[in-house]
């Protein structure tokens, strides 16, 4: 019933009509779930989220014009009532950890049934968090993996690539801080863009941005600058 406040509020995002229509029929018949909307990419959701305030979103990642890392990100810091579960093809450690930083609550690839799904909208609307067991064991796995030392440092293994750690300068946000990390790595916008699976004019937003929150002119500053602070992986 509409309206009923014990129902689950839930809008799903995906750039697959099929996929994306065949979601909102299961959705459908699952009691205690209400459909409030779908969208097509991440500008679109941030929008719905906005107008319907869903309690739950299932988010794919790879979209056109916003992924489903940034707008996971910008829904959590505008909407900290609404959470994320992130319901897609790719469950490779960059995904995955890019998901979670950006504070999805959620993750499950899209061969999860309807009841793990079901499971996981019910798991993230109290405040939990519940990720595919295949991704769990992955995540455990990189969290318990022993450090690396060397006679000059000890320190952690680096994070995956396109992963920066918290602590960014200058209220650099983590996707600009993954762009920056890999300006440093010498990868051009098209290279970025394929790293990150966003669109090269994302990549140039997030530059500009960037640049102009640590007041850079150009790339060789961007490379000290990411030195400088920590951002840049090591070799």
């Amino acid at each position: 019933m509409t309206g009923d406040a014990r129902m689950t509020r839930v809008i799903v995002v995906d750039d697959q009509a099929v996929v994306r229509e065949g979601l909102v029929l299961l959705l459908g018949l699952l009691p205690d779930i209400e459909v409030v909307g779908s969208a097509g990419d991440g500008e679109a959701a941030l929008r719905l989220v906005e107008e319907r305030r869903p309690d739950v979103v299932l988010m794919d990642l790879r979209m056109p014009r916003m992924d489903g890392v940034e707008a996971t990100g910008r829904i959590r810091a505008r909407f900290p009532d609404t959470q994320v579960v992130v319901l897609t093809t790719y469950s490779d450690d960059e995904s995955v950890f890019a998901a979670l930083r950006a504070g999805a609550r959620g993750f499950l690839t899209k061969d999860a049934d309807a009841d793990d799904i079901a499971r996981a909208v019910a798991t993230v609307k109290r405040g939990d968090a519940q990720l595919d067991p295949t991704v769990q064991r992955r995540l455990l796995d990189t969290m318990s993996a022993p450090t690396r030392q060397t006679p000059a440092t000890t320190g952690t293994i680096p994070p995956p690539p396109g992963i920066v750690r918290d602590g960014l300068p200058d209220g650099l946000t983590p996707r600009e801080g993954e762009v920056l990390a890999l300006i440093a790595d010498g990868l051009s916008n098209t290279e970025i863009a394929g790293r990150l699976y966003i669109s090269e004019a994302t990549v140039k937003t997030h530059i500009n941005n960037l640049f102009a929150k640590a007041g850079l002119r150009d790339r060789a500053q961007a490379v000290s600058y990411a030195f400088r602070h920590g951002v840049a992986r090591p070799q």
